[in-house]
């Protein structure tokens, strides 16, 4: 498998590493992980580096994870990339609003390997 550049946005710590473990587990074995704690350092990522995947947590202080999306989008920084959002919201509002914002994809906290796998592998391009 080729190498991936996934940027994970989320302004936990503990819980970027989690995602990136995930990632690990489902797979992605070549993975280089960006880390990004808000939305606007995530933005700030993605003007310098190329990345094949996108996981923004939800609720973020200064800009949160509906916001960044539709920056990114609006900017026009990773087109074509898919951006999955990790949410510990479980209210449908929520998801809609992720989707219609250009996300392709969600994970709701608590999550398995197995759910990261599930959701994130078909939206890679194959090797």
């Amino acid at each position: 498998m080729r190498e991936i550049q996934a940027l994970i946005v989320d302004d936990s710590s503990v819980m970027r590493k989690i995602v990136e473990r995930s990632l690990r587990q489902a797979g992605l074995d070549a993975l280089v992980v960006i880390e990004a704690g808000s939305g606007v350092e995530g933005l700030e990522a993605l003007k310098a580096k190329r990345v094949d995947l996108i996981l923004s947590d939800i609720n973020m202080p200064a800009m949160d994870g509906l916001e960044f999306v539709r920056q990114l989008r609006s900017q026009r920084l990773a087109e074509g990339v898919p951006v999955v959002m990790i949410t510990t919201e479980s209210s449908e509002e929520h998801v809609r609003q992720a989707i219609e914002a250009g996300a392709m994809g969600y994970i709701r906290k608590p999550f398995t390997a197995d759910q990261v796998k599930q959701k994130v592998l078909s939206l890679l391009p194959a090797a």
